[in-house]
């Protein structure tokens, strides 16, 4: 672990947020599935990250009750995500970490980043070390270059940033720069962790 991650850990604990480091995904995996074995039903956000590591193969694997609307039938991806944010564990990515701790979200429809602090009873949040920025500028400049335009294309959206690669703050019907959430301390009333990993993943 350098020092950028070990501080970064101390600056969420003061935020009185859970947080551990695993330098491969495999590790975050495998403290995931030990984490979820008391619960019996888990939430997945849209997130490369969850997909990359291989996470809903594995927990089907332990017979928990999965809700990701990725994998739902199109008439159903309404209920599949309110179920998400309904359940015992919700498992999603950040699309940014700032050195001070805080978490920086933007959304199209706001499950994903509404999960985050209220519904369930315990959220992890995954983050690979490529996602980490110095501040919130940085944070916000970062999403709109590195995660929203290469999310476009992978959903063959028609918003600029889809078809030519750079933000421009558009107002395009298929925007999905709608929502922006900023996780400064702990919610209330959820056990939040983020689970820092040192791999370059998802966007």
């Amino acid at each position: 672990m350098d020092k950028v991650v070990s501080t970064i850990i101390e600056n969420l604990e003061k935020r009185k947020i859970k947080a551990k480091f695993f330098q491969t995904k495999e590790e975050a995996k495998e403290e995931i599935l030990k984490e979820v074995q008391s619960y019996s039903s888990i939430g997945i956000g849209g997130s490369m990250t969850v997909k990359e590591m291989g996470l809903y193969e594995a927990l089907l694997q332990e017979n928990k009750e999965i809700y990701w609307h990725w994998l739902a039938e199109k008439e159903k991806v309404s209920e599949v995500r309110q179920l998400a944010n309904q359940a015992d564990v919700y498992l999603t990515s950040t699309n940014a970490l700032t050195e001070a701790g805080e978490l920086i979200n933007i959304d199209g429809i706001g499950n994903r980043v509404s999960a985050m602090y209220y519904g369930p009873k315990k959220v992890i949040v995954l983050c690979g070390t490529n996602k980490i920025c110095s501040d919130m500028i940085s944070a916000m400049d970062r999403i709109k270059k590195e995660a929203c335009p290469p999310n476009a294309k992978r959903l063959g959206l028609k918003t600029p940033c889809g078809v030519t690669g750079n933000c421009n703050d558009c107002l395009s019907e298929a925007r999905m720069c709608n929502i922006t959430v900023i996780i400064n301390h702990k919610p209330m009333t959820v056990d939040l962790s983020v689970y820092i990993i040192g791999e370059s993943l998802g966007y």
